[in-house]
């Protein structure tokens, strides 16, 4: 059977799959990512994890991948499929693309991580049905994507989508990227967690808990997770200013309050509104398999391509 490899590389695990032309899973698997023991050992562990994966499909499907899609964290040269740089992972210009490709020996596309979650949700998830959307992943940190018309803008630089770092709060919390007052120093799931565990006076407490304490009535959880939410529709609304989309597509871990999040995050954006169409703003269908998804769609659409330039004259 002829399929291909999808591998999503994260901070701390690595999810993989071996998935159809239709964009069927056939055949799922997770690995740690090994980060405790340095980037060299990362780099290694993913070149492991994909070989891996080729020997099990051709076992297993009467063939080995006919090609691979990877995607990573962090900043990414698609064009040049070097993984520039990870703060998670600790790598910085990785030829990952090169060294997988020479490992198995069929062709590779190297991605983002967010931006091809979000090529996933625009193909077969959530914004399926819309041909300009904006896809953003609410977890440790804020990303997002550029959905148009079945693609996902990279950018000029491959910076396309960073809406975690637009100023919603200017002056404000220091941010590791050297501004202060950005949008997922307020909004991530990791800045609520933050922020309750101070509020809540419990250093284990996390977004996920002040959820819950929102559900039961809490009002210093109300009051903290109002804030998140007004600071979160603030850089929503400047980017469906400049981008207007017919849909917003969140995802990520804070997603996962469901109604608690959404129904006062759509007020919050239609407050804000004077001219603007107001978009959809849905949650995210895919969960955890979107990574693996869209590495898979990469790899398919690398394939296509290939096949395509075999058969020109």
């Amino acid at each position: 059977m002829r399929h291909v490899i999808a591998l999503d590389v994260g901070g701390t695990g690595m999810k993989a799959a071996l998935v159809g032309s239709a964009g069927t899973l056939l055949h799922r698997a997770r690995r740690a990512t090994g980060r405790e023991r340095g980037p060299d050992a990362v780099v290694a562990g993913v070149r492991d994890f994909a070989a891996a994966l080729r020997a099990h499909g051709a076992e297993h499907l009467g063939e080995p991948a006919a090609a691979a899609g990877v995607v990573v964290p962090g900043i990414v040269d698609e064009a040049r499929g070097t993984a520039v740089y990870a703060a998670n992972l600790g790598w910085r210009d990785v030829p990952l693309r090169e060294l997988i490709a020479a490992d198995l020996g069929v062709p590779v596309a190297l991605g983002h991580d967010v931006r091809t979650g979000g090529l996933a949700e625009g193909r077969l998830g959530a914004g399926r049905d819309a041909d300009r959307f904006l896809f953003v992943a609410l977890g440790t940190g804020i990303a997002g994507a550029i959905g148009l018309d079945g693609r996902v803008e990279a950018g000029a630089h491959g910076f396309a989508g960073e809406i975690g770092h637009v100023v919603v709060r200017p002056g404000g919390t220091p941010c590791p990227c050297g501004q202060r007052g950005c949008l997922e120093r307020y909004a991530s799931a990791a800045a609520v967690g933050e922020a309750w565990a101070v509020a809540c006076g419990n250093p284990e407490a996390d977004a996920a808990h002040c959820a819950k304490a929102v559900t039961a009535g809490d009002p210093n959880a109300v009051r903290v997770w109002q804030d998140a939410v007004d600071a979160l529709a603030d850089g929503l609304v400047t980017a469906l200013t400049l981008l207007d989309p017919h849909m917003l597509v969140i995802g990520g871990g804070l997603a996962e309050s469901g109604e608690t999040l959404f129904t006062p995050l759509r007020d919050a954006v239609r407050r804000r509104l004077t001219f603007q169409k107001p978009p959809r703003i849905v949650p995210a269908a895919l969960g955890d398999t979107a990574g693996c998804l869209g590495a898979g769609l990469l790899a398919w659409d690398l394939l296509e391509t290939t096949d395509a330039t075999e058969v020109t004259p």
